[in-house]
């Protein structure tokens, strides 16, 4: 990928972007989180090594638009269609992120610019992610390096 500051995304503040998480990525025998209509909630002051969990905060911290943990593209992309951001950062396997790309390009014009990040491991259960690939790109344009 190169210098972060060459990549497109850099280009795009972090408040105008958001991230999609896969439910998929929890310890599904440990999580402590629920499913609910606007996405996969993890509880306050959870305390579970998940990548989830360090994404989301990461996402938090660096004042992300948003961050949606889906069990699905339906919900990812209502959620993209409700808080309209510039660009958006996608961890998903190869089907989901495909179906997804798919979605959004119907979104028209006004549609954001996609980043992806491919799941290492999938499988729909207790799915991998290189948290560093994922961390640097949430990173991208900001003073956090």
């Amino acid at each position: 990928m190169g210098e972060g500051a060459l990549h497109p995304f850099a280009a795009i503040p972090p408040g105008e972007r958001v991230l999609l998480l896969p439910h998929c990525l929890r310890p599904s025998q440990t999580c402590p989180g629920r499913p609910s209509r606007e996405g996969f909630q993890c509880p306050v002051g959870c305390e579970e090594a998940c990548p989830i969990r360090t994404l989301r905060e990461e996402a938090v911290r660096l004042r992300y638009k948003g961050v949606c943990i889906a069990p699905g593209g339906a919900l990812a992309l209502r959620f993209v269609r409700e808080v309209e951001p510039r660009a958006v950062i996608a961890v998903a396997c190869a089907k989901e992120l495909q179906e997804g790309e798919e979605a959004v390009a119907g979104l028209g014009p006004s549609r954001p610019l996609i980043t992806v990040v491919p799941l290492s491991r999938d499988g729909c259960v207790d799915t991998e992610v290189n948290l560093d690939q994922a961390l640097a790109l949430l990173r991208v344009g900001t003073d956090v390096g």
